[in-house]
């Protein structure tokens, strides 16, 4: 059972996700502030770790900094109330690798929850290999004819994602909500675009894509 640690000075809020998260198959872990969750991430290694933006004393960014800080890779979710300022940027550069926004429904938040926790499964499973291109998993390195390849950290995860679901036409919503974590900023171009430096650095001929593939009025199909 995977346990999921839950960061949120609202008692109430801390107890019914908790609650779902019991129902949903998974191990609750509640801390009341960020000071507590940091020290209970430390000692749990949690899967994953759901926590408030804005909480009196360590804020939600400074519990994610912290948390990477340590060194620790764990998938992490930022809730944050409709009305507050987020900066999206930054969340991604503190280590966040998604936001929820409150009031939010228990079946968007456990998928969110599934998702990265997918994404992060993979990067247990060592490397992967197609065409010319091998992936460390492990150690997040890609190579292609024996030389290291320098992704983004979004190419990587679309790289990723892409390798979860080979042969299986994506749109571009399912692309930007699995990758980014959110569907309205940046917007579907972004998906294009990193598709195309994708195929620049992996394709043999980026002009004549063979793994990363446009599916006409869908999206893209990987094909390994």
């Amino acid at each position: 059972m995977q346990t999921v640690l839950v960061i949120d000075d609202d008692a109430d809020l801390r107890d019914n996700v908790g609650l779902m998260l019991e129902i949903g198959g998974f191990h609750p872990a509640l801390a009341q502030d960020g000071k507590a969750g940091v020290k209970e991430a430390l000692a749990l290694n949690p899967d994953l770790v759901i926590v408030d933006l804005l909480m009196p004393g360590l804020s939600g960014i400074e519990v994610c900094k912290q948390i990477r800080a340590a060194g620790m890779q764990t998938p992490l979710i930022v809730l944050s109330a409709i009305g507050d300022e987020i900066d999206k940027v930054l969340l991604l550069e503190i280590g966040a690798d998604d936001y929820v926004v409150k009031p939010f429904g228990k079946r968007e938040l456990l998928a969110r929850i599934r998702a990265l926790l997918r994404r992060s499964s993979t990067a247990e499973t060592n490397a992967v290999a197609f065409g010319a291109v091998e992936v460390d998993l492990t150690r997040r390195i890609v190579k292609k004819e024996g030389k290291e390849i320098k992704l983004t950290r979004a190419e990587y995860n679309l790289l990723t994602y892409f390798m979860q679901n080979p042969d299986r036409a994506l749109t571009r919503d399912m692309i930007l909500n699995s990758v980014w974590g959110y569907e309205s900023s940046p917007n579907t171009r972004t998906v294009d675009a990193h598709v195309v430096r994708v195929r620049q650095k992996l394709e043999a001929d980026p002009r004549m894509p063979q793994h990363f593939l446009t599916v006409h009025a869908v999206g893209y199909r990987f094909s390994p």
